[in-house]
């Protein structure tokens, strides 16, 4: 739904901006999120915008995407499911083909963090066995497709596709060269010249409006689509630990990482367990309309009385076979930080030793 740098596809100005940049016909119309194409891909055969295949490069939905049990069986039902990752992900065992690609320090390019730095990361180690670079892969794919890509240099042309970036995005990073980059490491964006330092705040004189000025919108509470009642009291909150990142796909390999938090559990407070007869360390069931877990208990007094927090990390535990796809109405996000539970005593938890133990 977005151009470089935020600008929605939508926008004429916009749209027009790269048509004539890339010289070439582009789609005027905001693309489907996440959920929105799993359902797309469960749409009949007689709708023309069903979706028959995907590419999915560096991300698992087969544990991330709410309603795991609906994205699932969207996934596996795909005529075709490539998968570009450095470990066979859940989502990766569901593909037809995978595609090996290189993690962080066997390749070379930029990353941009949420503080707007734009960092140079080296290539430090040879990428193992047929493991190929993001860049190089797709440049490869592009070429079988009769795409006339030229991205000459070292590193598969990776310092002429940040210069391509640097002339799309020439709002916020113009004056932060390859050459820069190579010399001072990082710059943080907006730096709009050579001389330019780069800016700590983004608007100080105007915003990117039609009139140069904010604009705020007071907003209601909605309510959450799914709120708890007599059959299923709980709310379920989902998140990330310390230890774990998103779907646990690296973390958990992590030896170290894996032995401080090796297995799934659901955090309540004490008073929640006093009033269920549970003790940390018992064994519960946590169910939504949707599916089902048996877990571990944790007592955590900084989970609000009347809610389960679950990280999401853990295959064997996977919270988000729980979690609602409903989408907020504005931004689209699917609602999975809320959506009603039950919680009885007792279950078969998954025992599964973590990536990091060998599995």
């Amino acid at each position: 739904m977005m151009f470089p740098n935020y600008q929605r596809v939508d926008n004429v100005g916009a749209h027009q901006w790269f048509e004539d940049f890339w010289k070439t016909p582009l789609d005027d119309q905001p693309g489907y999120t996440v959920v929105e194409i799993m359902h797309k891909a469960l749409a009949p055969d007689s709708d023309p915008h069903k979706i028959r295949g995907m590419y999915i490069m560096g991300e698992n939905p087969a544990m991330s995407d709410p309603d795991l049990n609906h994205a699932r069986h969207a996934l596996a039902s795909l005529e075709h499911l490539v998968v570009q990752d450095i470990f066979m992900t859940e989502t990766a065992w569901l593909a037809d083909v995978v595609l090996p690609a290189t993690a962080w320090p066997e390749k070379t390019g930029t990353v941009s963090n949420t503080d707007r730095m734009v960092q140079l990361g080296k290539q430090a180690v040879m990428p193992p066995g047929d493991a190929q670079a993001d860049l190089w892969i797709i440049q490869q794919i592009a070429a079988r497709m009769g795409l006339n890509w030229n991205y000459r240099g070292e590193h598969s042309g990776v310092a002429a596709v940040y210069e391509e970036m640097r002339q799309a995005m020439h709002t916020a990073i113009a004056g932060i060269t390859w050459e820069r980059l190579e010399r001072e490491s990082s710059v943080t964006y907006p730096c709009l010249s050579a001389d330019d330092p780069g800016q700590p705040t983004v608007f100080i004189d105007n915003f990117p409006t039609d009139d140069g000025r904010v604009k705020l919108v007071p907003a209601d509470i909605i309510p959450a689509n799914e709120r708890p009642d007599a059959a299923f009291p709980f709310v379920l909150i989902t998140g990330r630990q310390l230890e774990h990142w998103h779907t646990g796909s690296m973390t958990r390999r992590a030896t170290v990482l894996d032995a401080i938090e090796p297995m799934a559990t659901a955090s309540l407070c004490g008073a929640d367990l006093l009033a269920l007869g549970l003790e940390a360390g018992d064994v519960i069931t946590v169910q939504s309309r949707r599916g089902e877990v048996a877990i571990h208990v944790r007592r955590d007094d900084g989970t609000p009385q009347g809610a389960v927090f679950i990280p999401f990390a853990y295959y064997e535990a996977a919270a988000n076979l729980m979690t609602n796809a409903a989408l907020d109405p504005f931004g689209k996000i699917p609602e999975f930080k809320y959506c009603a539970v039950a919680i009885r005593r007792g279950g078969q938890p998954a025992v599964m030793a973590g990536y990091g133990t060998g599995s």
